[in-house]
């Protein structure tokens, strides 16, 4: 019987890499964009711009909310990123990654409508994340 391309094994084994990285270095990049490293005029800039933001996306939390929210969005992506890339816990930092990228799909959508997260993919990037968090784990790391 002959085998479709994407049915070989090492396509398996590529795929879930490819989307751990790709997940984690978008929570990273995120963080850069927010404390100058991309440069003051690529995307935010800076934290008090991304501090705004967040006070965008979550237009309907108390005012007081929004530095927390900044810093918890900023701490959770920060060690769900490097969780990702390295592959500690993949289980359990997929499954938050996909519940953080819920949630922030969420918020853009009740602040912006439901056209914003679909067409920054969040939740298709939320759904990524959760299919890592069930695909079954070989790493000597995984504490399932």
């Amino acid at each position: 019987m002959r085998h479709q391309f994407y049915d070989r094994p090492g396509w398996r084994r590529a795929a879930i890499p490819y989307a751990r990285i790709a997940l984690g270095a978008a929570f990273l990049s995120g963080i850069a964009s927010r404390f100058g490293l991309w440069g003051a005029n690529v995307g935010y800039g800076n934290f008090a711009n991304f501090v705004k933001a967040t006070a965008e996306v979550n237009a309907f939390m108390p005012a007081f909310t929004i530095p927390f929210l900044a810093w918890a969005a900023t701490v959770a992506e920060l060690v769900l990123g490097i969780g990702l890339i390295i592959g500690v816990w993949s289980r359990w930092v997929a499954l938050g990654s996909a519940a953080l990228l819920f949630l922030f799909g969420v918020a853009m959508a009740i602040s912006f409508g439901l056209k914003s997260p679909l067409d920054y993919s969040v939740f298709s990037a939320s759904a990524a994340a959760l299919l890592l968090a069930l695909h079954p784990s070989r790493s000597p790391l995984e504490t399932s």
